[in-house]
């Protein structure tokens, strides 16, 4: 599925990753959820092979890449039956905004690790009551002294319990119109406060998902990334990345089930031809192929844009792939497991298991119905209802 207007570069980088991707495949996932661990060779390999900081700066240890280069990265591995959602949060969003707005200290402290994989981050912005619209963040920080003081609550927050800090979404009163302001912190794994709790999850995944307290944590005046000012354009530096990444999670999971769906229908015989053979087995399959190269189409441009520093039209652009690849994503999966029948849910073939993994593209890290918002207001112009 290599795109004609890919460089020789991404295109090698798509081939190298699929081979990777193809020597762990769904059965290393599958074992390592059952067995409820993390996916941590898959993970420590991609590191060594330069891929979980290709979008890193070079200096850092990074690739020198950008977001194109991480979201086909995150493709491939999904392509394989293998994604490591952690790509989205440790290097995609985190190291985005450190990247961009840290301060040298805060860099050299984190951007060497991420890009090696030795060093993990998670990303704490929804909340219990806030749901999609973060102008309702309640998680505050305040000064005290030098130092700032956070309290608040998060929650589906991936992979803390592995995370080496989580950097949380706070909101700090503008001392000039009284305002709450979005800031960011770096919260330490274990800094007194800090507690975390599992969400029981019907979703099987190697990621567990948290509920976080912030009980008056105490952080040092070096803990808030970047300018205390800038916090709006800090925090859409890695919201957008997260859209694109996210629809590179869609895509390379829809792209699995459908390669699983077809090599089924080209060996599965029911009367004298395989079912493959079928018009309404094969245009549906056909189908959701196209609804994946056309939300891949649209995943590469965001990440064109955001790459080229075109921060605007990169919001735009990620939120619409995202839109585009969530919905392919569902579609597939549905047409794969429809296309197998009984066997579709069984353990044996792995895709029902899609069938709740493919609704989180549609749900996180903003719905569907948010985009829609989103478009309607900003690429057309109509009135907010809200």
């Amino acid at each position: 599925m290599n795109a004609a207007m890919e460089t020789e570069e991404h295109k090698a980088l798509r081939s190298a990753v699929a081979a990777l991707g193809t020597r762990y495949g769904r059965d290393y996932l599958t074992t390592v959820i059952a067995e409820s661990r993390h996916p941590t060779e898959l993970w420590s390999e991609a590191a060594k092979l330069g891929y979980l900081g290709v979008n890193l700066p070079e200096e850092y240890g990074g690739g020198g890449g950008g977001i194109a280069e991480l979201s086909i990265v995150l493709e491939e591995l999904g392509a394989a039956g293998c994604p490591l959602l952690m790509l989205v949060v440790s290097p995609a969003i985190c190291g985005t905004v450190i990247a961009r707005f840290g301060t040298t200290a805060q860099k050299e402290q984190w951007l060497p690790g991420l890009a090696d994989g030795t060093r993990t981050m998670a990303f704490g912005i929804t909340e219990p009551d806030a749901g999609s619209n973060s102008h309702r963040i309640t998680t505050t920080a305040r000064r005290d002294g030098a130092d700032w003081i956070l309290s608040g609550r998060k929650v589906f927050i991936s992979g803390v319990d592995v995370a080496d800090a989580t950097l949380i979404v706070g909101r700090t009163e503008d001392s000039r119109t009284g305002k709450l302001k979005p800031c960011l912190f770096v919260v330490p794994r274990e800094t007194p406060g800090f507690l975390r709790r599992p969400i029981d999850m019907e979703l099987h995944s190697a990621e567990k998902q948290f509920e976080l307290t912030l009980d008056d944590v105490r952080l040092p005046a070096d803990a808030l990334v970047g300018d205390e000012d800038a916090g709006l354009l800090q925090l859409f530096a890695g919201l957008n990345p997260e859209r694109v990444m996210t629809a590179a999670f869609a895509i390379g999971m829809g792209r699995y089930a459908i390669s699983r769906a077809v090599a089924y229908a080209r060996d599965r015989t029911v009367w004298k031809q395989p079912i493959g053979a079928h018009q309404a087995i094969a245009h549906p399959l056909a189908q959701a192929h196209i609804d994946l190269e056309l939300a891949r189409l649209m995943m590469q441009k965001a990440a064109f844009l955001y790459d080229s520093g075109d921060d605007i039209a990169a919001g735009e652009a990620a939120n619409m792939a995202k839109y585009a690849a969530g919905e392919a994503c569902v579609r597939a999966v549905d047409q794969a497991v429809h296309t197998l029948g009984g066997n579709g849910l069984t353990r044996e073939f792995g895709l029902a298991s899609l069938i709740t993994a493919a609704r989180v593209s549609r749900i996180a890290p903003v719905s569907r119905e948010m985009v829609l918002n989103y478009v309607s207001h900003q690429s057309l112009g109509l009135p907010k209802s809200y």
